[in-house]
């Protein structure tokens, strides 16, 4: 999906492009969500024991430091291909809900990262989680992070009016994953070593603030570039700009 996305763009990044991005974002998303993990939910355990960190099969990973991860695979990607970072970023957005609907479905198949205790009708009783009824808040998840979010994405991603406007479609999946998993932590169990933090929040809560800010930021910066003027160029003006950059870095 994200080769069809980078053609409905047009101009870089183009398939070879694509297939670059996506070998440094796997990386990031190992690497970023195991530190993530390592350093949002667990910190003085792994430092008792720092070759636990290696032990990815044992499990911990952080979506929000795999999203951190990404972040810096995108940014290495276009500064070494010579891409519009936030074009790249863009074309790269609608495609992450997908891989967070299918995760969470393995979150509740696997019985995992279930919700605070309810009397609602749809409420059930996860292994290991004692004998309560409780939210199945993964499903919430995956219908809020992964449909939900994938359905605005791409209807925007298929409208030129928003496709010029390079960083708002990046911005409004920090938005609107931000609020959905705030959201959906109001019924999901907070991890059992850190409880809940200031004011009652989760430590997903926290972390998802800075998305929403950083969001907002990012669509107001792409409407802000498209009041200045037409933000529409051939592939040629594109190129010849991406080139003219390069030159000068160097």
């Amino acid at each position: 999906m994200t080769v069809y996305l980078a053609r409905l763009y047009g101009g870089r990044p183009n398939s070879e492009d694509v297939e670059s991005v996506v070998l440094w974002a796997t990386f990031g998303i190992i690497l970023g969500g195991r530190l993530g993990y390592v350093l949002f939910y667990e910190l003085d355990s792994y430092l008792q024991e720092p070759l636990r960190i290696l032990a990815v099969w044992h499990g911990g990973m952080s979506f929000h430091g795999g999203l951190l991860g990404v972040t810096a695979g995108i940014v290495i990607c276009a500064w070494r291909r010579n891409i519009p970072l936030l074009k790249l970023a863009d074309v790269v957005a609608p495609v992450v809900p997908i891989g967070l609907f299918f995760g969470r479905l393995a979150n509740f198949i696997n019985g995992e990262l279930w919700g605070r205790v309810s009397d609602v009708p749809w409420a059930m009783v996860f292994p290991g989680a004692g004998d309560l009824p409780r939210h199945p808040s993964q499903l919430y998840e995956a219908f809020l992070e992964g449909l939900v979010l994938f359905a605005i994405l791409a209807v925007l991603a298929h409208k030129p009016s928003v496709r010029i406007r390079h960083g708002v479609i990046t911005g409004v999946f920090l938005l609107g994953y931000g609020l959905s998993r705030i959201t959906a932590e109001l019924f999901r169990m907070p991890d059992p070593q850190l409880g809940f933090l200031y004011g009652g929040l989760t430590m997903g809560q926290l972390l998802s603030v800075p998305m929403v800010l950083v969001g907002i930021l990012l669509v107001l910066w792409g409407q802000y570039r498209a009041s200045r003027g037409p933000q529409t160029k051939t592939v040629g003006q594109e190129e010849n700009e991406i080139s003219v950059l390069s030159n000068h870095a160097r």
